[in-house]
């Protein structure tokens, strides 16, 4: 996500360079150029001393996308005034990782907190000799295409296009009511039209919205909480509200207020886990047993962050997503799977992961996921392929261990029979449970049926589960076999899914 997030935002800076040429946007191309050169100097050596004191790997993608955030929100220059305005912003957004934190995590944006500090220390007096503030520029009509678009390409990656959309939708309809509810003060003439195209291409809320709203590190677990959060960034950046006659809460101090909203939904910080064992559960798939020291909540269904630091990490960062097979009722023990997957050319991250041993200490930094089953007893289907069946068995797991029962279809998906992971926990549930695999698995249960072969697609799904219209379907997997399964699923009483492209 750290080089997607950078890709776009870089993108973004080279075609914001190239309209500065042509005078469409506020900055000249030299204030852009030495602007961003001494917000990535200032962040990437304030990031690498506080992560070298820290003993924590230095990710410079993550300085990057910082600085280029800081170049569309703060005023670029090229005068000595300027350029101390933006370093000192940009240090700010550095400093407050490490030391405005819960547990390990960063509670506000740091380029929000960096622009708002500069710009509400400039409001009372102090600094009056630097020549930058927020002014977020980038809100004008040039950038309004590529914003969106590359916008659209970081929120579709993850999913975060409705709770962006919610944000959108209310911060233009605060700012339309709110211009004309001043016209009418100051008796000008409003016009809608006028009203909607100044809120959408002349203020920097498809910005906001799809690079800073949307970071995941600031964003409370539930996506009915982000939606929460996203509203109320919305009206205040749409109507800012004015602090006495200092400054107002607009755009970045909104987005910072969103982020202790988010806090108090969450409170969630760094867990450590101490490794405790691996093993094989198939061939090709591994369990890692961790004992969790911290608070730790999730509910079954839900994925954690595993944080892996090691020496010279490649792009792909030291963090990953993993669903969680464990029931929270397991707790202090806690387990996670993965399939090894690509072993010619294995990722940094999972060449790491392969080497730790027993004793080792991990950092959980935060769990998320929607993936829940239904609070009401309506019936169930759990359509899971290879090691996508975690989530199915930490629901499984809880539900057996609360003494419930509700009425649960399972169809296990797996190239082999040798590939079927927790089939004995699995077994314990009594869940009646259809098997997809290409040989036939030995010593069923009476309660497990093997599809004899046949591999699943939307007929043989609706052949083995006649009643999916009435079920609520959850499906976990690869995005072709959801892909392949869509006429079926069309017909299901609602569908949930939890697709994974692996690691």
């Amino acid at each position: 996500m750290y080089r997607l997030a950078l890709t776009g935002l870089a993108i973004l800076a080279g075609i914001a360079f190239v309209l500065s040429l042509f005078g469409l946007v506020g900055p000249q191309p030299l204030e852009l150029v030495v602007s961003f050169v001494v917000l990535a100097i200032v962040i990437s050596a304030v990031d690498a001393a506080a992560q070298r004191l820290l003993r924590l790997p230095w990710r410079v993608e993550s300085s990057l996308v910082t600085a280029l955030i800081l170049l569309f929100v703060m005023r670029p220059g090229a005068d000595a005034a300027a350029l101390v305005g933006v370093a000192l912003a940009g240090a700010l957004a550095s400093v407050s990782k490490y030391l405005i934190a819960w547990r390990g995590r960063h509670i506000f944006n740091p380029a929000a907190f960096g622009a708002a500090v500069v710009s509400i220390a400039g409001s009372f007096g102090a600094f009056e000799w630097l020549g930058t503030s927020a002014s977020w520029w980038v809100g004008s009509p040039a950038m309004t295409i590529p914003v969106a678009l590359l916008g659209l390409t970081l929120l579709w990656r993850i999913e975060k296009v409705r709770v962006i959309l919610v944000f959108l939708l209310i911060a233009v309809g605060a700012s339309v009511v709110r211009q004309a509810v001043q016209a009418q003060q100051f008796g000008i003439e409003f016009e809608v039209s006028t009203a909607l195209s100044f809120a959408v291409l002349q203020s920097p809320y498809l910005f906001l919205g799809a690079f800073m709203v949307s970071e995941p590190l600031t964003s409370p677990p539930r996506r009915w909480q982000q939606f929460w959060v996203a509203g109320l960034v919305g009206v205040l950046a749409g109507w800012p509200i004015a602090v006495g006659d200092l400054f107002t809460l607009g755009q970045e101090r909104a987005l910072l207020i969103g982020n202790l909203l988010a806090l108090t939904f969450a409170l969630r910080g760094s867990v450590r886990l101490t490794l405790e064992k691996r093993e094989f559960i198939t061939p090709t798939a591994q369990e890692l047993t961790f004992r969790a020291k911290g608070k730790l909540r999730f509910l079954p269904g839900q994925y954690l962050e595993l944080d892996v630091p090691h020496h010279r990490p490649d792009a792909r960062g030291t963090r990953r997503e993993f669903s969680i097979v464990s029931a929270p009722a397991d707790l202090p023990a806690l387990r996670i799977a993965y399939k090894n997957g690509d072993q010619k050319h294995p990722s940094s991250y999972k060449r790491a992961l392969a080497d730790a041993e027993a004793g080792t200490v991990l950092a959980v930094t935060g769990t998320w996921g929607d993936f829940l089953l239904p609070k009401n007893e309506a019936p169930v289907l759990m359509v899971a392929a290879g090691i996508g069946v975690t989530p199915f068995v930490s629901q499984l797991r809880q539900l057996q261990a609360e003494g419930i029962s509700r009425d649960v279809v399972l169809v296990y998906v797996a190239s082999e029979a040798s590939e079927l992971a927790f089939r004995a926990e699995l077994e314990a549930t009594g869940v009646p449970t259809v098997v997809f695999t290409r040989d036939r698995p030995a010593d069923l249960p009476a309660h497990w049926t093997w599809a004899e072969g046949i591999r699943l697609d939307a007929e043989g799904l609706e052949r083995v589960v006649p009643d999916i219209s009435s079920r609520h379907t959850f499906i976990s997997g690869p995005p072709r076999l959801i892909a392949d399964l869509a006429p079926a699923l069309q017909k299901a009483h609602s569908v949930t899914t939890d697709a994974f492209a692996g690691y």
